[in-house]
């Protein structure tokens, strides 16, 4: 309780240690922690710097948790260790003021040299922590601005000064242009003559639809129970904050202290290790999780909020339709099969069935939480009868009776006992498949007793809001049943589809089995037109290729790999509406590829076949999409396939980028869009894009969501936006509830926009001179990554690469394929490495001299006027800056000095940091700044106080990889081993991102 809580302070000062001392603390007047000084109030955080910015709450948030965090370092292992913390953390501040060149990290070096192993895992612990505990603080602080902003709107606006807009009702944010309050407020009151209707704006908001697919992508180094606490610490953080502009009591105040001090305690004492890898199943429900805890309920608050805010600047007659969803969820986690084999149709069918037990277990409990609020009658007159007459009354009244004296929790109760059971056959089917089809518990419900089809509960929500409204009662239709009918529109029975993702590969070599086993030749021998040809014959013909099962009583014709796709399929025929939804082919290359998988999923029974979308990733498979999709959509068979002439095309960020370098692949993907669309439009297809993004900057992520999405291609979105959220971005953008309906919030506002923001296509000009930046910056690119033997030793010496397959982040290989090179390494631990070492090579590299050639030729106006003119180019550009105001080639040329002993290899290192310092100076040319990023006043600021912490654990992570590739299999690996993914876990938090 409170007397434990406190226990770590009197133990510290037992021992004489005085909290101005302290490691992270830099508090000279605080005798004790808290979070309640002076100067913390939210209220007296005046915005003091050029860009409106003060920091003074987060510094005293940060300053605090530091400083208990020093101590609970100090209880567990005494104050010699923590003084050891607290020198390095010194040195680091030191050189970073001084700016010492080369020499700037001596010091440090030869204080770390001198650790023990043991002493390496605490100290690289202590600044991974604290780097943890500062994001949770810095997302707290988001949310803290957003909520300042907010009522600043409503409290400080001034009719005089509103012009036409109505006064801010401060549901979402009308003065920011990211928030779908402030597009909807430019759209209808700005000046520039293109101003769209009402319903203009009503018809797109209400027909748009953001989807987010949850991937398993490896790139969150955080455990989930480190996440969960870092929650806690955030909520504690908020709690202050109200308890401050309420003017709490002590009492109070000293309860909140008390819970953070027990909260940084119980961080220290928790192992930031991952010791085993997750299966699939494990990452499946960690992912959802975000839609158990945050998003279930976050989601129709912002609808409402939304609803308002369209009311509040359009009228009444605007409300939110009822069964609208601008918001759909989707996930890979226990369907995305590409290169990982513990992927297998069993676990799918796992995956399946525990969403639906969540999603049925989820709303069981509001319907009852309804049931319990719904307990009257409609009103009656004297004489006893209903005073309004209804057809949906009546619907109610016959199932339940007249004389039933609460019709609505009569009318329910069957609903919610059948949503329980639903949970318990899906549990059964559950074992069932775990246990290899021994169980035939399932088979006690029949399916009227059960859910499938979200439609039909669905029609009895709406009839009970039906009969509320038509008998008086619209206030309690509009309560928390407005919120669950949103919830089954977004969610459905199944919480999240999953797509199943497979290689192209694979689908080839199972119907090269089949065609084998048929006697009629080898399809892999075939050429392409072969292929199609054979595929359409078989679309058209109405007999199956193979019996199912056939494949496993001829093992000497079917692979095992083969056998694993064709039972694949056979799972899809299985699953009932709505658990599956995409079935995306990766590493796509022809229409034959596309083709393989309807005709894989007929011959297996798929009664409403899966959209099949293909993945265009590479350079090469982005330039030939358009071709690809211009000769499947001439194939009758292929095209009379579509449902509502839809087809859906995923745009490879990640790979298409480690391919060809950040400006060839982003200049691909704009381009190759735009040549879809034109395919679409001469075919009469609608089409859709699936942007297959990761959180960092090199697999195609943007930190800015609005401009990110307002900048794509003109015509390429069109209110209907698909993307992958992933790894750490999952927790970054949904979380915390705040941050997930800020996160709602942009995804709305940026799709609206889009719809109605003039963006003119580049001129022939400005596509020219981008055709001439794309052409040297890949030749460049690829000259270092492809083309230089001594790139691959020197990646594999200066990076730990090779060590991040031990971080058990993620259930599938790094490596498509066990062996080759860099080509066969996937994006994700691509990226990872050279953002531990700071050097960021995949997002900038050529881009330097791209720029550098063009500015020096006759194209150099043009290409500065492109920088001012065209929003998708200058996109770019920033984000190339960004990253590079994050790099410290410094960082990079220590990694070198401790772990590259090959001399040709240093001599590329050397080469490509000169690289690195050109590109910057080529970026600041272009943008006309004299240091990178300087209007993101607030990036400098938090990198400037993040850089000396992960200063520290680069160090500590380049002497703890020199002795663990110096002292393989000795006894000391383990805990070398600890001390490295430690500061691995560190410098992602300190970089805020991974892969």
């Amino acid at each position: 309780g409170n007397q434990s809580a406190h226990n770590i302070a009197n133990n510290c000062r037992q021992h004489n240690y005085h909290y101005q001392h302290r490691c992270f603390s830099a508090l000279s007047s605080m005798n004790e922690p808290t979070l309640f000084t002076a100067s913390s109030s939210a209220e007296d955080d005046v915005l003091s710097n050029s860009d409106g910015v003060s920091t003074s709450s987060l510094r005293s948030d940060v300053r605090t948790m530091g400083t208990l965090l020093g101590d609970a370092i100090a209880l567990h292992h005494g104050e010699d260790i923590l003084e050891k913390v607290e020198a390095l953390r010194s040195m680091a501040k030191q050189s970073r003021q001084q700016q010492q060149g080369e020499g700037r990290l001596d010091s440090m070096v030869q204080f770390v040299e001198k650790l023990s192993p043991e002493e390496l895992v605490i100290v690289s612990r202590a600044f991974a922590h604290f780097l943890g505990i500062a994001n949770a603080a810095e997302a707290h602080e988001r949310c803290r601005r957003l909520k300042i902003a907010l009522s600043n709107e409503v409290n400080d606006y001034n009719p005089a000064n509103g012009g036409k807009a109505p006064a801010p009702i401060g549901a979402l944010h009308a003065n920011k242009r990211d928030s779908t309050a402030g597009v909807v407020s430019n759209l209808l009151y700005s000046d520039d003559g293109n101003t769209p209707t009402k319903d203009e704006i009503f018809k797109s908001l209400t027909s748009q639809t953001v989807e987010i697919v949850l991937t398993a992508h490896p790139t969150q180094v955080n455990r989930r129970t480190l996440l969960e606490k870092h929650s806690r610490v955030q909520k504690i953080l908020t709690e202050a904050d109200e308890v401050r502009s309420s003017k709490g009591t002590s009492y109070r105040q000293q309860q909140l202290d008390d819970a953070l001090r027990r909260e940084i305690a119980s961080i220290w004492q928790t192992d930031e290790v991952s010791r085993v890898k997750p299966s699939p199943q494990s990452e499946a429900e960690r992912g959802t999780l975000v839609i158990e805890t945050v998003l279930w309920e976050v989601l129709p608050n912002f609808m409402r909020k939304l609803d308002a805010t369209m009311k509040s600047s359009m009228g009444d007659d605007y409300s939110l339709p009822l069964t609208a969803s601008p918001f759909k969820f989707a996930s890979w986690m226990g369907g995305d099969r590409d290169g990982n084999p513990n992927v297998t149709p069993n676990v799918t069918r796992e995956v399946c069935l525990t969403n639906r037990i969540k999603a049925a277990e989820l709303l069981e409990k509001d319907i009852r939480e309804i049931m319990g609020s719904l307990s009257g009658n409609p009103p009656r007159g004297m004489d006893g009868t209903c005073r309004f007459e209804s057809a949906a009354m009546q619907r109610i009244r016959d199932r339940v009776g007249k004389d039933s004296r609460a019709p609505y929790r009569s009318f329910l109760h069957p609903v919610a006992e059948r949503l329980a059971n639903t949970s318990a056959w899906a549990r059964a089917e559950l074992q069932k498949v775990q246990n290899g089809g021994v169980s035939d518990e399932g088979s006690l419900f029949s399916t009227d007793d059960i859910f499938l089809d979200k439609d039909e509960l669905m029609e009895d929500l709406i009839t009970v809001h039906e009969s509320l409204c038509d008998t008086g009662n619209a206030v309690a239709a509009d309560g928390r049943l407005v919120d669950v009918i949103r919830k089954v529109s977004a969610f459905g029975l199944t919480l999240v589809p999953l797509d199943v993702r497979q290689e192209s590969d694979r689908h080839s070599e199972a119907l090269d089995c089949i065609t084998r086993y048929l006697g009629v030749g080898s399809y892999l021998q075939w050429d392409e037109a072969a292929r199609v040809n054979w595929i359409t014959n078989q679309l058209q013909s109405k007999r199956p290729l193979i019996r199912s099962g056939a494949w496993n009583d001829n093992g000497e014709i079917f692979t095992p790999t083969a056998v694993d796709t064709l039972e694949t399929f056979n799972m899809i025929s299985e699953q009932y509406d709505e658990s599956l939804g995409a079935y995306v082919i990766s590493q796509c290359t022809s229409a034959s590829d596309i083709m393989a998988v309807l005709l894989l999923q007929r011959d297996a029974g798929v009664k409403k076949p899966l959209r099949v979308a293909p993945l265009f990733e590479t350079l090469d498979d982005l330039n030939g999409a358009a071709a690809t999709m211009d000769q499947l959509f001439s194939i009758p068979a292929y095209i009379g396939s579509l449902e509502g002439r839809k087809q859906e095309v995923m745009i490879g960020y990640s790979d298409s980028a480690k391919d060809a370098g950040r400006l060839a692949a982003t200049w691909a993907q704009y381009e190759k869009q735009l040549e879809l669309v034109e395919v679409a439009k001469k075919h009469s297809v609608d089409m859709t894009f699936f942007h297959g993004k990761g959180g960092t900057v090199g697999r195609g992520g943007n930190p800015n969501t609005f401009n990110g999405i307002v900048e794509h291609a003109p015509g390429t979105v069109n209110g209907q936006f698909r993307v992958t959220e992933q790894g750490e971005m999952i927790n970054q953008n949904f979380g915390y509830a705040d941050r997930a309906e800020r996160t709602l919030d942009i995804y709305t506002a940026a799709v609206l926009a889009e719809q109605h923001t003039d963006r003119p296509l580049p001129n022939q000009e400005w596509k020219d001179v981008m055709d001439k930046l794309s052409e040297i910056s890949c030749e460049a690119y690829r000259k270092i990554v492809r083309g230089d033997e001594r790139f691959v030793p020197y990646f594999r010496a200066a990076t730990p690469e090779l060590e991040l397959s031990k971080l058990n982040i993620g259930s599938r290989p790094a490596k498509r394929k066990a062996s080759g090179g860099v080509e066969s390494l996937r994006a994700i631990p691509w990226i990872f490495a050279w953002t531990q070492t700071r050097l960021n090579l995949p997002t900038w590299l050529g881009v330097g001299e791209a720029i550098n050639q063009v500015l020096a030729s006759e194209d150099e106006q043009t290409l500065r006027q492109m920088y001012n003119e065209w929003g998708s180019f200058r996109t770019t550009i920033d984000l190339v800056e960004m990253i590079l105001s994050k790099s410290d080639s410094s960082i990079a040329r220590h990694y070198e000095d401790v772990l590259v002993s090959d001399p040709a290899a240093v001599d590329l290192g050397s080469e490509i940091r000169k690289i690195h310092d050109g590109t910057e100076q080529a970026i600041k040319d272009l943008t006309g700044h004299k240091i990178l990023a300087e209007n993101d006043h607030l990036l400098l600021q938090l990198m400037a106080v993040r850089n000396p912490y992960v200063d520290c654990l680069n160090v500590l992570q380049a002497e703890t990889l020199k002795r663990l590739r110096a002292n393989e299999n000795s006894d000391e690996e383990q805990v070398l081993n600890d001390a490295l993914l430690t500061t691995i876990t560190g410098v992602a938090n300190g970089m805020g991102n991974t892969g």
